[in-house]
């Protein structure tokens, strides 16, 4: 590896970083992601780029000692950070014994998904107390391989974390070991399991609805047209009992009494091995005459990590038909951290419909007299079908 590279020119900035246990200094420019300033301005070709979404994990890499999409990482933001790559890995324990493993178990073919599930796998191995198998596929289910079914690979995996167990290495625990992009390792260790925690918000300082701005722009917006089959009065008078609505929100959980004009509260988060819950506090606003109002909120998960503000506008008029109602919401919001990777508007728009109806639904049986349903975390598997059977009806009705 070369320490001098190409002098910055005028859109190209001078970037320090340590790769692989040496000090280097790249021009790049300021746009460009950490996997294209490795393999073009480094010349380590091991870090593979697949998708460029943050999907396949064929890019992952050590930052700061912490797995982390080089796709979607600016090399910017790195600068004074350690970088590992695969090809510093050639004399590390771990590796070795993971690369033996992958050998053994055929867990290998192609090999182009390898380096990063090796990078995966020894975040695995230093991670996890035991060799579970649901714990090993869910932490690598974020690095996609089209060739081996990854039966050999979760064998090979298990072998290793059994074999250093039996040989009473431990498991590295506390904040210097979480799993996440840069940045995770301060905070709580993302769960590996499938499940929620019992305790659905954690003990962290919620966001301070005083610092909340009338001048919020939002980054992201849409809109959202909900029917209801009862009167439009008696529909905003329950849109001002926060808890009934909080009742029916997917995911939705109160941390303290509400007021006329405020609330705290979480809400839960979680699609396959990603998961955040946001805790913070709203500003409510309610104009009777108009029958009109607003929620404005900000909040951060438990870790910090990521972070989101955001604003609905809600109106209540006649429905379609008589003695039914019709809610406009107007919404807009700004996503930042790591959950920002996966958030993009489309996805976003779809999943909020489907949050959407479950609501309208829940709302509906208050309004009818139903006894109110227990909160409920969102169903990932549930709306991820529903929004694909929703884009193959959408196809097949341009055919």
């Amino acid at each position: 590896m070369s320490a001098a590279l190409a002098e910055p020119g005028p859109s190209r900035m001078p970037l320090a970083l340590t790769v692989n246990g040496r000090a280097v200094r790249v021009a790049a420019e300021p746009r460009s992601h950490l996997g294209d300033v490795l393999r073009d301005g480094l010349d380590l070709t091991g870090t593979h780029l697949g998708c460029e979404h943050g999907v396949c994990g064929a890019c992952t890499v050590l930052l700061d000692g912490e797995p982390a999409r080089a796709c979607l990482t600016f090399a910017g933001a790195c600068a004074g950070a350690a970088v590992t790559t695969i090809e510093g890995l050639d004399t590390d324990a771990i590796a070795a014994e993971l690369q033996a493993a992958f050998n053994r178990e055929h867990a290998l073919q192609c090999g182009y998904c390898t380096p990063g599930m090796l990078v995966a796998a020894r975040d695995l191995v230093l991670r996890l107390p035991e060799a579970d198998e649901r714990r090993i596929r869910v932490g690598l289910s974020g690095n996609l391989c089209r060739c081996t079914g990854y039966t050999g690979i979760v064998r090979a995996v298990m072998a290793v974390i059994a074999d250093r167990r039996g040989r009473g290495i431990p498991p590295e625990t506390g904040a210097e070991r979480t799993l996440g992009p840069v940045g995770a390792r301060v905070g709580t260790v993302l769960v590996a399991s499938p499940h929620l925690p019992a305790d659905p918000v954690a003990p962290a300082a919620p966001a301070a609805g005083a610092d909340l701005s009338d001048a919020f722009a939002p980054a992201q917006g849409f809109t959202q047209v909900l029917d209801f089959a009862h009167p439009p009065e008696a529909v905003f008078a329950l849109l001002g009992d926060i808890a009934a609505v909080a009742a029916c929100l997917p995911g939705a959980v109160l941390t303290a009494r509400p007021t006329p004009d405020t609330v705290e509260g979480g809400l839960q988060v979680r699609i396959g091995p990603i998961a955040a819950t946001f805790r913070g506090r709203a500003r409510l606003s309610r104009d009777e005459a108009a029958q009109t109002g607003s929620v404005h909120g900000a909040g951060s998960d438990a870790g910090g990590r990521s972070a989101t503000e955001g604003r609905i506008r809600y109106r209540v008029g006649a429905g379609p038909a008589p003695g039914t109602a019709r809610v406009e919401l107007d919404v807009g919001y700004t996503l930042t951290g790591p959950l920002a990777q996966f958030g993009r508007p489309g996805l976003v728009r779809d999943l909020a419909g489907r949050i959407a109806a479950e609501f309208c639904r829940n709302l509906d049986a208050q309004l009818s007299g139903v006894a109110a349903p227990a909160p409920a975390g969102l169903n990932p598997l549930r709306l991820l079908l529903g929004l694909a059977r929703a884009r193959l009806a959408a196809w097949f009705g341009r055919a």
